[in-house]
């Protein structure tokens, strides 16, 4: 089943449009694409090992390693704090070096915008602080005032303080207002600004409505995505729709895996929606997954999200393994109570054995002489039937033989059967030595044998009648076979008659007619050396109506 879903989702590329598909369905995927992780980090780590080998360049310019700089740190904003932080830091000491401002200022709003994303709020202020707004212009200044938003909106959301709980929300508001008048309306950032509104006053249907409009414009695997998607989870919770919530939870996550996303959020919160609905063993998955890309991210933040949340679902995990242990012990104590039974159920059964074995042996020769009779029976039995599979090839043939083989089936179960009688007889009577003196006699088969050749030339004649004629003209004069009076075929004939049957094997032959292969092949090159066309004899021979 998940190998099947995973060629299907490979296909499609988990496109927007897969939103649609069930809950169950996404969850599949999830986890094809958590057992994938290493792959997508191992091509993450393959364009960042490549754009550093860049800076390697000794042709490389100061401006350059500022450039490929840039491009680590899109790289690394999400996947590694420190190593972020890092070439944010070498890119602040480039630009001052190179005593460009407008590099500089984009530097260090990197380093806020780093900041703030970690839930180091103060820290980020203070370096927007040392900014001059007034400086600032364009694209700079739009996430100069996103940043001090998202800022205050940390602050307000994690202070206790309610003085300074108000005092934040004012700042976060003005920021808002600030860069939504400076943005296109039409732009992304602004339509997640309205959004936001929207959504902080529970305006849910028109927020849904501009979510999907800026989720139109995306596509899975993108940073962007992963955000639409997890703040459309947001809107489901709001409204309750926990079903829809858990959908999209799952979409954001499986993209913050396709784009190697560590610092996110997606999974933990659909992790706590599984807990509740006591799918333990799936929120355990999730939430180990967290923490582990929590972990190489390195967001103290994402740290103290997951921390109690893992605790509380390590502890439903841990009593649900206990448990399963506890009733795991109570099903080997059961198995062992059955085992105990069945081992002295099988003695019982190995002593009765024993039993039946002693009086089995005081039938065993006669069984013996019993089984070696039908052994020839089954013999010639089996030599009837072969030859009837072999003339079945013809309708005619099957027509003419169905009856006959019919009648000496049933002579021969009649046969056979009183022969079980006369062997029973013997055997009540105690005249096993009579018996035994019986079974070597020869006669029976010879018997049997006649009355096989007398049915089969007589079977034979009644759909071939000119037979003899025909295959006399196909031999020289002085060697065409005369039959005595009594005999209707010969050996010769009766070899020639089953080649024209189709049966061509000397060795089956012989069977049949029970000679040996080396008398059939003598009879065959005799009779062939008699003919007309020695090259041509057997296909005439065949081709007798």
């Amino acid at each position: 089943m998940k190998t099947i879903t995973f060629i299907v989702f490979l296909f499609l590329g988990i496109s927007p449009a897969f939103s649609n598909g069930d809950l169950d369905s996404l969850l599949i995927a999830l986890e094809i694409h958590m057992d994938k992780r290493q792959h997508y980090d191992t091509s993450k780590q393959l364009r960042i090992k490549n754009l550093s080998k860049l800076l390697h360049d000794k042709t490389a310019t100061l401006e350059n390693a500022y450039f490929i700089n840039n491009e680590i740190i899109n790289e690394y904003e999400k996947y590694s704090f420190d190593s972020t932080l890092v070439y944010i830091e070498k890119n602040i000491e480039i630009a001052n070096r190179l005593k460009n401002p407008k590099y500089v200022k984009a530097s260090k709003l990197k380093l806020s915008k780093l900041l703030v994303q970690s839930g180091r709020y103060k820290e980020a202020i203070d370096v927007l602080q040392a900014l001059h707004r007034h400086q600032l212009d364009g694209g700079i200044l739009n996430l100069y005032y996103y940043i001090f938003k998202e800022s205050y909106s940390g602050l307000s959301f994690y202070t206790s303080v309610k003085k300074n709980k108000e005092k934040y929300t004012a700042l976060y508001k003005a920021y808002q207002d600030s860069l939504s008048l400076r943005l296109d309306i039409n732009s992304n950032a602004s339509l997640a600004l309205i959004e936001k509104k929207y959504r902080d006053a529970y305006r849910i249907k028109e927020a849904l409505t501009l979510n999907s409009k800026r989720l139109d414009n995306v596509s899975i695997g993108t940073l962007d995505y992963s955000l639409i998607t997890f703040e459309r989870a947001l809107l489901y919770q709001l409204s309750g729709d926990v079903y829809q919530q858990k959908r999209f939870l799952a979409l954001s996550a499986i993209s913050d895996i396709k784009s190697s996303v560590k610092d996110n959020a997606s999974l933990t919160e659909l992790a706590m929606l599984l807990f509740k609905e006591k799918a333990i063993d799936k929120a355990h998955k999730y939430i180990v997954f967290s923490v582990e890309d929590a972990e190489l991210y390195n967001s103290k933040l994402r740290f103290v999200n997951i921390s109690n949340k893992l605790s509380v679902i390590s502890k439903a995990y841990e009593a649900r393994r206990l448990e399963q242990n506890n009733t795991l012990q109570s099903l080997l104590f059961f198995i062992s109570i059955l085992v105990l039974i069945l081992i002295i159920t099988i003695y019982y059964i190995y002593k009765q054995i024993k039993k039946l074995s002693a009086a089995r042996k005081s039938l065993k020769q006669a069984n013996m002489q019993l089984q070696h009779l039908n052994a020839k029976l089954k013999f010639t039995n089996e030599d009837l039937n072969r030859l009837y599979n072999e003339l079945s090839n013809s309708d005619k043939i099957k027509e003419q033989y169905i009856g006959t083989f019919l009648n000496l089936y049933s002579d021969y179960i009649n046969k056979l059967d009183t022969y079980r009688k006369m062997v029973r007889k013997y055997i009540m009577a105690n005249k096993t030595k009579a018996l035994l003196d019986f079974t070597k006699s020869k006669q029976l088969i010879d018997n049997e044998l006649n009355i096989f050749y007398q049915n089969f030339d007589k079977s034979f004649l009644h759909i071939y009648p000119n037979f003899v004629d025909d295959f006399n003209a196909l031999l020289k004069a002085e060697h065409r076979i005369v039959l005595v009076e009594e005999q209707a075929l010969n050996t010769e004939l009766r070899i020639f008659a089953l080649i024209r049957l189709g049966i061509t094997s000397s060795s089956k032959i012989s069977k049949i007619l029970r000679y040996s292969v080396n008398t059939i092949y003598n009879y065959r090159v005799k009779v062939k050396n008699a003919a007309k066309n020695r090259n041509t004899f057997e296909d005439a021979v065949k081709n007798i109506s």
